[in-house]
């Protein structure tokens, strides 16, 4: 995603664009699957981690995110499509948790039956 499409998708769910925030997004997009913020430590080495939690909770506030607790007990992050509306139980899906590749992945065209 260029620097352009990030900022929109940013004001599309009405968070105000940063730099940060723009890099945080493209990385979520390009990850693939559900991250950590260690993952993103790991990743922005020179940034504050303050800073990355402060964005990934923007993020979950505005609908941006949703959270997992997965079986590796750390809390991560998915990003959302944009159509999504991250409302419970309309948008109940699954997560997968590899315990060979230590990731998680979302299925949100699979929803958890009633």
């Amino acid at each position: 995603m260029n620097t352009t499409t990030a900022e929109q998708r940013l004001r599309t769910s009405d968070i105000q664009p940063t730099a940060m925030r723009m890099r945080v997004l493209n990385f979520m997009l390009e990850y693939k699957s559900a991250i950590s913020l260690t993952d993103l430590e790991e990743h922005f080495s020179r940034a504050d981690r303050t800073t990355l939690y402060r964005t990934l909770k923007t993020f979950l506030e505005h609908g941006m995110v949703n959270q997992i607790n997965d079986a590796s007990g750390t809390t991560k992050y998915a990003l959302c499509s944009e159509n999504c509306n991250c409302s419970y139980p309309d948008d109940v899906h699954v997560h997968f948790y590899c315990s060979s590749c230590e990731q998680t992945y979302c299925f949100p065209d699979l929803g958890i039956p009633k």
